[in-house]
């Protein structure tokens, strides 16, 4: 007979959940996770992992069409939509197998089925109309993610107007894309598919595209797309929409009046609201706030036992967010004694569009409005030898600093494979870093991290190369 009786029960396989089932785990605890649809979750099977591997693809292709400039000819160039897709599902499930193993390999009970609270310390896990099975624990970290919102009247119906399930698996490239929203998800789409091809428009209802980035990355990087043909649409939102054809025909209310977007397909990324539905939270201390869970700094809930994490429990809707809360609130559960409550100001935000965009910390007017007198630095990329060695030339880095201290309080960037450079920053932020110690660091050459180097020099008048 399979175990009931456990010291944690985590509900919900993705990133945040299964993290912190392996981390209970290795912490001696008796550990349960209950997942109804795919271990990984969104981020894996249907959100972080797979998305990347198509935007590999437009970046591949993107480069191709340019090959000439490197002195390589290519003839016959064409693409294969069905397999580009097929890759990207063939990428997640590898990976969604790994977690699997990983699971196994550090004996967590794994159970198939939608979980709910049974009473306290008791969890009931369904599936397909069958016997409710019944587990219990002390402790149980709800980990259920979040999911698509949705606008009155732009209701998602998988064919014509996409969530990003239908935005990765498409039949065929459209035409035509109009993306209602620009944040991460919208952006990388837009991207994507504008990469691939697609005529593509945007439609942001605040001021500008990637609100919640540095205005200056913000307007760099509209003013960047805009050159690579996409039709951008700020302080405008998507009255109407109605069929015409085989697509759509979206109304929009701009700052300059009314007008009309053709689009064959409608992709939303208006942003996602939690699965706190059905979960048995009725009658509980657990309090719900604008669809997400509410909780301490060590994703405790109001009900004595029960725990959120992840999207769920508020943003940033980050996966590395939710993977790091799963850690830190298993360390406090087990009873660890150094564990620190997660800063979200030192969480990386990464959006991997062409060109990347990446920041952590406070923007310049964020700073600004908490009072700080700031010191700010920016090195382009145009002026640093590997990026001009690798022809993307086009990119910014920029540093904000407290004036007194020397502490840096943020840094933003847009530019090639800044994703992979933003967690130097994050890193001295962790350690309290100044700007004393990031001059003297070295860094090495020929690379993209010199430019690093610079935006930290620039803040203090001392950049070499620009």
């Amino acid at each position: 007979m399979a175990e009931t009786e456990f010291d944690l029960i985590i509900v919900g396989g993705g990133p945040g959940g299964y993290v912190a089932a392996i981390r209970a785990a290795q912490l001696g605890m008796r550990t349960a996770l209950v997942e109804r649809e795919h271990l990984g979750g969104i981020c894996l099977n249907w959100g972080c992992i797979p998305t990347k591997a198509l935007l590999r693809t437009a970046e591949l292709y993107h480069l191709a069409q340019h090959a000439d400039d490197f002195g390589i000819q290519i003839k016959g160039l064409s693409l294969d939509f069905k397999k580009v897709v097929e890759r990207s599902r063939a990428v997640a499930e590898r990976l969604n197998a790994g977690v699997g193993h990983l699971l196994k390999k550090n004996k967590v009970s794994v159970f198939d089925g939608h979980g709910r609270l049974g009473g306290a310390g008791r969890l009931r896990i369904g599936k397909d109309g069958e016997t409710a099975t019944e587990i219990g624990a002390p402790h149980i970290i709800l980990a259920t993610g979040a999911r698509a919102r949705t606008l009155p009247g732009l209701e998602p119906d998988g064919k014509r107007i996409w969530t990003y399930r239908e935005a990765m698996v498409p039949p065929a490239l459209p035409k035509s894309v109009l993306v209602v929203g620009s944040g991460a998800i919208g952006i990388e789409f837009a991207s994507f598919y504008r990469d691939l091809g697609s005529e593509v428009t945007v439609v942001e209802v605040l001021p500008r595209i990637l609100p919640v980035e540095d205005e200056e990355i913000s307007a760099l990087a509209r003013k960047t797309f805009e050159a690579q043909g996409m039709a951008i649409h700020t302080s405008a939102s998507v009255a109407a929409i109605k069929r015409a054809g085989a697509g759509v025909v979206a109304t929009i209310d701009g700052a300059g009046g009314t007008f009309e977007v053709a689009a064959e397909r409608v992709i939303l990324a208006v942003g996602i609201v939690g699965n706190v539905e059905d979960l048995g939270l009725e009658g509980t201390g657990v309090v719900i706030d604008k669809g997400h869970i509410v909780t301490d700094p060590f994703s405790e809930t109001g009900e004595p036992g029960i725990y959120a994490i992840g999207d769920v429990a508020g943003p940033p809707w980050l996966a590395h967010k939710a993977s790091h809360e799963g850690v830190i609130c298993v360390e406090k559960i087990a009873g660890q004694n150094d564990v620190h409550p997660l800063d979200t100001s030192n969480v990386p935000g990464c959006t991997y569009c062409r060109p990347h965009v990446a920041s952590v910390g406070l923007t310049e007017v964020g700073a600004t409005e908490r009072g700080f007198a700031v010191r700010v630095g920016r090195f382009p990329f145009l002026a640093n030898g590997k990026a001009i060695a690798l022809g993307d030339e086009e990119g910014l880095i920029k540093t904000v600093f407290d004036a007194k201290t020397g502490a840096l309080l943020g840094a933003h960037m847009i530019g090639a494979e800044v994703t992979e450079l933003i967690h130097g920053f994050g890193i001295a932020r962790m350690l309290e870093t100044t700007e004393a110690e990031l001059i003297e660091t070295v860094f090495p050459h020929p690379t993209l991290s010199e430019i690093m180097h610079e935006a930290v020099l620039d803040a203090f008048g001392r950049a070499i190369h620009f």
